[in-house]
């Protein structure tokens, strides 16, 4: 599972400087050099002649600043921006993956959150006054109203079924090609994530599901969200993968199972993680 090592620790009071770690982005793309994509210092972005548009804080980890940069204006639309000089590449976090180490990734990942909230409030959502930024906490004011908007988590709930030692896996419409995972959906206003569980499966996969179990849980930044994931038992029901978000949905064996999500997401830690009890 992708997560920031224990020498991690937030803090929006980093600056930049040379020597701080750029996670450098071009709206949702990180900016990585194509000869070495690794988390690097301002310098090297710097010397290439980039200018950041927005920058924060995003922590230190054993000592070492870590900040968010953002190249592109965020009124403009996306077509506008400025090439990159050669020798960068940006693309999303999905495709650094395998590339950029899991330590860069988690940060990266928190990085591009950051940002993202940033862009998404740089006006009120009550009255449209242009918001502050606040001192001292990662917070923006509305002077006009008095609003104070914090970055937004998006919970949201993975569950792996099982039926004796049969899986439940599904195939999401814009996955790649045979893969298959754990089914997952967001929270709705009001709603336990408990009840999204059940909720969630029963509209995807039309099954009743029991006996739900806690596994644990990833930032994802989709654009901001918080996934909790859970095992649960099979407690009725025919499959009924609903076409709209399944392009199919099967029961595996443990021994013929399909194309499994990357080892950096918590669909595959969870779906190891119980094949691990079965074999037990």
């Amino acid at each position: 599972m992708l997560r920031t090592t224990d020498a991690f620790e937030s803090a929006h009071d980093v600056h930049l400087d040379d020597d701080s770690i750029a996670h450098v982005f071009v709206r949702d793309a990180l900016v990585l050099f194509t000869d070495s994509p690794t988390a690097l210092p301002w310098r090297f972005y710097r010397e290439l002649g980039l200018r950041p548009a927005r920058v924060y804080g995003v922590g230190r980890e054993a000592g070492q600043a870590h900040v968010a940069v953002a190249l592109d204006d965020p009124g403009a639309p996306p077509e506008h921006q400025p090439p990159l000089p050669s020798g960068l590449r940006a693309a999303g976090l999905r495709q650094w993956f395998g590339v950029l180490d899991d330590a860069s990734l988690a940060i990266a990942m928190r990085a591009v959150q950051v940002l993202e909230w940033d862009r998404t409030h740089r006006f009120c959502g009550a009255c449209g006054t242009p918001t502050e930024q606040l001192q001292g906490e990662r917070a923006k004011r509305c002077p006009g109203c008095g609003l104070v908007v914090y970055p937004r988590i998006t919970p949201a709930m993975m569950v792996l079924v099982t039926r004796g030692s049969e899986l439940l896996l599904g195939r999401g419409i814009n996955f790649p090609p045979g893969r298959y995972s754990a089914l997952a959906g967001f929270l709705e206003a009001g709603e336990t994530i408990e009840e999204t569980v059940r909720r969630e499966v029963r509209e995807e996969v039309g099954i009743e599901v029991s006996d739900l179990r806690y596994f644990g849980s990833q930032s994802w930044p989709f654009p901001n969200s918080l996934m909790l994931a859970f095992f649960a038992e099979y407690a009725g029901g025919e499959l009924r993968p609903d076409p709209n978000e399944l392009a199919d949905a099967q029961w595996f064996a443990p021994e013929s199972l399909p194309k499994l999500p990357p080892r950096l997401s918590i669909a595959r830690a969870l779906i190891e993680a119980r094949l691990a009890e079965i074999r037990g």
